[in-house]
């Protein structure tokens, strides 16, 4: 029986370093496939034409965490169990809130098995 028989569906947002774009890419397909809700960032470093004026990271910062609100649980990006400082905000804000936090990468980070 799928989620959608059984009420409805799981959302998750991924969250991560926006330098992984296919790692992104890959895991929104598997969250999907899993008849998951995702919900991710829309623009990625290397995106032509995009301006990455500080205001500009703080008004998608911002745009993250009502994604963050909007989901059931955060699934972390952690490729090769790097974690940045943006990163690190969104998994205490998503705790504080008490949002389940899965991570991508297992033993990447001291604070993993968490949830």
């Amino acid at each position: 029986m799928s989620r959608f028989q059984q009420g409805k569906p799981i959302i998750v947002c991924l969250c991560g370093s926006i330098r992984f774009r296919e790692a992104f890419q890959r895991v929104n397909r598997q969250e999907t496939l899993a008849e998951k809700i995702v919900l991710a960032p829309g623009c990625f470093q290397g995106d032509d034409g995009l301006d990455w004026l500080p205001e500009v990271k703080q008004r998608l910062d911002e745009l993250h965490l009502r994604k963050i609100d909007l989901a059931d649980e955060i699934l972390v990006v952690n490729v090769g169990g790097y974690i940045g400082q943006s990163t690190r905000q969104e998994i205490a804000y998503a705790r504080r809130h008490g949002k389940r936090v899965r991570w991508l990468e297992s033993g990447a980070c001291g604070d993993e098995n968490r949830e």
